[in-house]
């Protein structure tokens, strides 16, 4: 089996990373994935203070927040269709001896796999991916492209607009806060302070 891209708690970040890169070369669908992960971590961290883990379990978790949130759509540059994607990037991490809990929650971010979305993991997923790409179609529009000057009745009014970012589900939008038990507002703040903290890495 080959074990270079196997997983270990320390560094799995590091090798989502790398995982990603050598399967996406778009430079969008990679900060598509940062802009995820900027988001699912925030969520991470404050599952893990409402937990009270301790410092190894924290940083194990937020680990595995990360990689998820990097890996969800790796395989979707080479199998776009919904017949492939995601699992053929699933098939190809299990493989690797990828945690199932990171494996599920990327099957359970695709509505039409069939797979529930049961763990804080799989919820925190679903509802940033889709909000996370509007987010960033928000910041490109604005003069300064920059994610600092996006407001939350900005964003509502863009919704509304069914000719902006056609490519964002805006009921995914709206069910992911739901299922999360989240207000729909709280939420977009919520992930535009995420994205914010990391808007060079962005590029916004």
């Amino acid at each position: 089996m080959d074990t270079s891209s196997s997983p270990d708690s320390l560094h799995q970040r590091e090798q989502a990373w790398k995982l990603l890169t050598e399967w996406t070369q778009s430079e969008n669908l990679r900060k598509h994935a940062l802009a995820v992960e900027a988001c699912v971590v925030a969520y991470g961290e404050q599952e893990a203070s409402r937990m009270q883990l301790g410092a190894g379990e924290r940083a194990a978790l937020l680990e595995l927040y990360s990689s998820t949130a990097l890996l969800h759509d790796f395989d979707y540059e080479r199998h776009p269709t919904a017949a492939e994607h995601p699992f053929v990037g699933v098939r190809e991490l299990e493989r690797l001896e990828w945690p199932a809990e990171l494996r599920t929650a990327i099957l359970a971010h695709a509505q039409y796999s069939g797979v529930p979305r049961v763990t804080h993991l799989d919820k925190v997923l679903f509802a940033c991916d889709e909000l996370a790409g509007f987010l960033t179609a928000c910041a490109l529009v604005k003069p300064s492209r920059s994610i600092a000057d996006v407001e939350v009745a900005g964003v509502r009014k863009k919704m509304k607009d069914k000719a902006f970012a056609r490519g964002v589900n805006r009921q995914d939008v709206i069910q992911g806060a739901a299922e999360l038990g989240v207000d729909l507002d709280a939420h977009i703040a919520f992930c535009i302070e995420a994205m914010k903290r990391r808007a060079a890495e962005l590029g916004l």
